[in-house]
């Protein structure tokens, strides 16, 4: 069977995981995240801000790196608040990572006079590469800039797999895609199962646990479409074991088949409501399906791949926009 190299999604996906497990991404990098930070207040997303101080790079000028701007209130009463910069990088660029790093540090703070927390989050496959501090010195003047940095490279798994947040599934998503860079579909859809199963393992909402899925189905591509379609179909049928809704069409065809033994009369309203419960959730999952189409487009994905992965056409994408 041939093999070839996989083929990450790395900067929209990354945009969009972070802000939807914020606060799972704090507690996952800092233990003490609870005593830290008020988590009960909103987040503030300022990815707009950000690009006036830093405008995209234009077309063939070199690629733009995957960078969040959040406004995160701490703990001890008032309005004190942080901005919370973290930057995704999935290779070395051009080895300027620290510099860069200090220039967001230094206009942000500038702009908004308020502490600022970097985190350089690294998904490239160099285990040698661990930048983590930019200096300057020049005739007895000297500039030091430390910040945060988290190597997905080295990581443990295990230690990500016995970990109990929801960002950990994130991780050991990325840490996955990069120790198994040469597999074929097939293996690459045991991996896409097993970080089903891992996320499935955690507690979290249903707006977390959709992202992840997301994150998980699609930061690494097959090369095959139809597999990604057969992955799917087991997914459903797993859902299909142990979701509310699987047990609503098992209930219904269970009354159905008791409207053959009793009164018709009282099986046809039973099977009425559970009809009517069944409607609902498919109105609900169309609901969702525009939903994560406009999180799609926001997040740079062109209409023809949104169309094909959630069976819309190019006419119900466009009036999204």
């Amino acid at each position: 069977m041939v093999k070839y190299k996989l083929r990450r999604v790395d900067d929209p996906l990354w945009k969009s995981i972070l802000e939807q497990i914020f606060a799972d991404f704090l507690r996952f990098m800092f233990p003490e995240a609870e005593l830290l930070f008020d988590l009960n207040k909103p987040f503030e997303y300022l990815d707009k801000e950000f690009e006036t101080l830093f405008p995209p790079e234009k077309i063939n000028k070199g690629k733009r790196f995957v960078d969040k701007l959040v406004k995160v209130y701490m703990k001890g009463g008032g309005e004190q608040f942080i901005f919370c910069h973290i930057e995704v990088q999935s290779n070395k660029g051009n080895n300027d990572l620290e510099k860069r790093m200090f220039e967001y540090y230094y206009k942000i703070t500038d702009r908004y006079q308020v502490p600022v927390c970097a985190i350089a989050i690294l998904t490239d496959e160099n285990k040698h590469y661990k930048p983590k501090l930019y200096e300057q010195s020049f005739l007895g003047t000297t500039l030091r800039y430390e910040f945060n940095y988290y190597k997905i490279l080295s990581q443990n798994e295990e230690d990500l797999r016995s970990n109990p947040n929801p960002f950990a599934v994130v991780v050991l998503t990325a840490f996955l895609a990069i120790i198994n860079n040469n597999v074929t579909d097939e293996e690459l859809k045991d991996i896409k199962h097993d970080l089903y199963d891992q996320m499935m393992k955690r507690d979290m909402e249903k707006t977390a646990r959709q992202g992840i899925y997301d994150f998980l189905a699609y930061y690494v591509s097959f090369e095959d479409k139809e597999i990604f379609i057969k992955f799917e179909q087991e997914i459903d049928t797993k859902l299909g074991r142990s979701t509310t809704m699987g047990t609503r069409e098992y209930l219904l065809e269970k009354a159905k088949r008791e409207g053959q033994e009793q009164e018709r009369g009282l099986a046809a309203v039973r099977i009425k409501k559970l009809e009517a419960l069944a409607e609902a959730e498919r109105e609900k999952a169309e609901v969702e399906k525009f939903e994560s189409a406009t999180k799609m487009l926001n997040s740079g994905f062109d209409i023809a791949m949104i169309c094909d992965i959630l069976s819309l056409t190019p006419e119900q994408v466009e009036k999204l926009k």
